[in-house]
């Protein structure tokens, strides 16, 4: 008997080995793909990069320059804007405040800001604004469509919930974003502010390789909510581990942001179009599905995907955004690529 079960042990110890020698290769192979990638990439890739899996990071790289003038390096934590990646974070204090019964997705704006003097408040709802589907091109112009019937990706809506998360909140819209980042331990991660916005890389245009830095931000208060955070790889890297996984909203109001009843098309996320929920697009009609959203502005450009069946995070952030719309995210659809080809995503 003891031989016999000393025999099933050695067997349990060599597939244990087996498994975690075939894993480490995985990793490796991942590794030395996406290092040949960035070392050939054209343009230049400039930024930082993390892929995690299951609450482990794969691979983490930063490149280039925070500033080129000076020349100081990028380090894993440099802080880059995220720009419409923002909009995920802005869903997300939202629907806090629906748990706490403070917010219903289908009321009409007016509910909550009875002070905007626009036609328009009284037909659009919270729902609307969070999905693109709401038709405000220009908070002084007709709508472009009736709220619910088209979707029109733009900066208009999500600086309205900004303004209804703080009439129910009683409290600005920064101070609640820095309450919800020091709760997840989110340390390098916070609410641009003009000439306060500590160490904050430079963002550059790049022009057929002529960099010029970016003077003008697109951030204003106003539009906080829509472009307005900054961030690390790593810092959300902790966001995806923390909102995918059931740690920041009950799982039926997690749905919530999953759950579409629009398509639109990026490039990112394939030529087809694909479902968008609650600041984040969802693919969900191939194999493997994939959430996330993207940023791009004020010289930066942010990717940030989630692979939920294989509980795998990319996160690129860059500091180089190209001028041509043809370059766009290059680099973060080839590593998706080659995370698509791998064995590490399941299939």
């Amino acid at each position: 008997m003891n031989s016999i079960f000393r025999f099933s042990a050695l067997l349990t110890v060599l597939f244990l080995f087996s498994n975690c020698n075939s894993f480490a290769q995985k990793t490796a192979l991942l590794s030395a793909q996406t290092d040949s990638l960035l070392a050939v990439s054209s343009p230049k890739f400039n930024g930082a990069i993390v892929i995690s899996q299951k609450g482990k990071i794969l691979y983490s790289k930063a490149v280039g320059f925070a500033d080129y003038e000076k020349k100081t390096p990028l380090k894993m934590d440099s802080e880059f804007e995220i720009m419409s990646n923002t909009r995920q974070i802005t869903a997300v204090l939202i629907l806090q405040q629906v748990e706490q019964g403070k917010i219903d997705l289908q009321a009409p704006i007016k509910k909550y800001l009875p002070d905007l003097k626009h036609t328009w408040t009284d037909t659009i709802t919270v729902h609307q604004l969070l999905n693109h589907t709401h038709g405000i091109v220009d908070l002084e112009k007709p709508l472009l469509f009736k709220p619910g019937s088209d979707f029109k990706y733009g900066n208009e809506g999500y600086p309205v919930l900004g303004q209804i998360i703080e009439a129910v909140s009683k409290k600005p819209y920064p101070e609640m974003a820095a309450a919800l980042f020091k709760k997840l331990k989110m340390k390098s991660t916070f609410c641009y502010l003009k000439d306060h916005n500590r160490d904050l890389v430079s963002g550059y245009i790049n022009d057929n390789n002529t960099l010029e830095k970016a003077q003008n931000s697109l951030i204003s208060p106003y539009k906080l909510p829509s472009c307005g955070i900054i961030s690390t790889v790593n810092d959300l890297n902790v966001w995806n581990n923390n909102l995918h996984k059931g740690k920041i909203l009950k799982p039926e109001t997690y749905k919530l942001m999953l759950q579409y009843n629009i398509l639109a098309q990026h490039n990112v996320f394939g030529k087809e179009k694909a479902g968008y929920g609650y600041g984040l697009r969802i693919v969900d009609k191939e194999t493997p599905k994939y959430i996330g959203h993207t940023g791009l502005g004020d010289g930066f450009s942010s990717l940030n995907l989630y692979f939920p069946e294989s509980d795998l995070s990319l996160i690129v952030l860059e500091n180089n955004m190209n001028a041509n719309p043809e370059l766009f995210y290059s680099t973060g659809i080839k590593i998706k690529n080659l995370l698509l080809k791998s064995d590490l995503i399941q299939k």
